[in-house]
């Protein structure tokens, strides 16, 4: 098989893990088109599709888990609902962006010349097939691998649709209800921090002149700080 366009070190570095077959990675970043031609010479190059296939599966079962265990008072249909918004291909294309995932695929010349490295469907699935890569290669570890990788960039979307994003900002919404009284001194406390580096649990205080007025927890402080803002308003009725 030809050498990637980029060094695959820096794609692992990206990763955050290194490949006890690397092998397996080469593999996640062949798209159809290149192992087509690769065939036509009468070369082996298996392309990705198998491994989007798994990969998909790992996705869906990682960030389930994190959304069930993390999001306790949620209903199944809003649960599936965050889901969809993290795991569409809108959101894996931005993913593979920041890591630049499309400098290390191997393309068809056809694909590559017609910027394929930039089209959202080809970058979406070379992200799952990605995720399935390290599923298959940590073994035993595999789904606790994908998370470490996974779930920085799963959380940080959910943060953008609960609060700047697509929902609402309820620290926003409190604080515009705390200026209409003039020296009111609203303020956010962390009072507990738990879980591993990759499932961090934060909660959050909403101080009202040093009165709690709301307490949330989240994945990310800013989540906690939104929950307990979201409780906080529930006193002035809102």
């Amino acid at each position: 098989m030809a050498n990637l366009p980029y060094p695959i070190e820096e794609l692992q570095k990206a990763l955050g893990y290194t490949y006890n077959d690397i092998s397996l990675l080469r593999n996640a970043l062949t798209h159809s088109s290149y192992s087509n031609e690769m065939r036509l010479r009468h070369i082996d190059a298996e392309c990705n599709e198998r491994l989007e296939f798994l990969g998909d599966s790992v996705l869906s079962i990682v960030v389930s888990e994190y959304l069930f265990s993390h999001y306790t008072k949620r209903p199944e249909g809003e649960l599936t609902r965050m889901r969809a918004e993290v795991v569409c291909e809108k959101a894996l294309s931005k993913f593979a962006l920041k890591i630049g995932l499309g400098n290390y695929l191997l393309l068809g010349h056809g694909e590559d010349k017609n910027h394929g490295r930039e089209r959202k469907s080809i970058l979406a699935d070379a992200f799952e097939a990605v995720l399935a890569s390290i599923y298959l290669d940590a073994g035993k570890d595999g789904k606790k691998m994908v998370a470490r990788f996974l779930l920085p960039h799963i959380i940080e979307e959910l943060e953008l649709a609960e609060s700047g994003g697509h929902g609402k900002d309820y620290k926003t919404l409190l604080q515009q209800i705390v200026q209409q009284v003039e020296g009111e001194v609203l303020e956010y406390v962390t009072v507990d921090e738990s879980g591993p580096d990759h499932q961090k649990s934060f909660t959050v205080e909403a101080r009202l002149n040093s009165n709690v007025i709301g307490r949330g927890k989240g994945a990310s402080k800013r989540e906690a700080e939104q929950n307990a803002a979201s409780e906080a308003l529930k006193l002035f009725g809102e």
